[in-house]
């Protein structure tokens, strides 16, 4: 395991961390796509399914319970405990836009027909699109609270460090997962025009704000 796939889990937890301490301290979730996090909650879920099938290492394993309780615990707070400040009005996404496709191509482009690797597939393409219902929450309001802005910068840069990662096991071990690669590709991509406008205006203290949908 290599320092750019460390650094990628550990830009992921401090997401969600960040995530789930901002609804905590503010007892408050608006400005967060429940939608997003219950994709990423079944992100998590149809991955790590393994869980109950196989051991790679105690560090794999933490992480791995780490991640699901933090999204479930996220899930809750938003649907739960702190339903009552949820703006549902602005989470309008329509999952089966992203969930049919998603089922579709898992069966169709796979390494191998079986329950778990399918649904270890399905997990690799969902997650890929899984914040889509939150940047479109945002460019429907128009603008995001700085604290929600740090959640999708780390989000995106666990992606940016796993996409190095793959690039160091190709040339130390000569490994290339296609079907991750491309994911991870399709992912950072949606991150970048929000890349730019992290640098250029939350770094220097501007809140962010998004062209709202004609």
């Amino acid at each position: 395991m290599n320092v750019f796939r460390i650094l990628g889990d550990l830009s992921h937890l401090l997401a969600m961390i960040l995530l789930l301490g901002k609804i905590w301290r503010s007892k408050c979730c608006s400005g967060i796509s429940g939608k997003s996090q219950i994709l990423f909650a079944l992100v998590f879920t149809t991955r790590y399914l393994d869980l109950f099938t196989s051991f790679i290492s105690v560090y794999n394993t933490v992480m791995k319970v780490v991640f699901l309780l933090c999204a479930y615990v996220t899930v809750y707070m938003i649907y739960g405990k702190f339903r009552k400040t949820f703006d549902s009005e602005n989470d309008t996404f329509r999952l089966e836009f992203l969930l049919v496709p998603v089922i579709g191509l898992s069966f169709l482009e796979n390494y191998s027909f079986t329950p778990l690797e399918i649904l270890w597939t399905f997990s690799i393409y969902l997650e890929s699109v899984a914040i889509l219902p939150q940047l479109f929450m945002i460019s429907k309001t128009g603008e995001a609270e700085t604290i929600t802005t740090h959640y999708l910068f780390f989000l995106g840069l666990y992606r940016a460090l796993y996409l190095a990662n793959w690039i160091r096991r190709y040339q130390t071990e000569n490994f290339y997962d296609q079907i991750a690669v491309v994911s991870g590709v399709v992912q950072t991509i949606f991150y970048c025009d929000f890349f730019y406008l992290y640098v250029t205006k939350v770094l220097k203290g501007k809140k962010l704000s998004l062209p709202m949908p004609i």
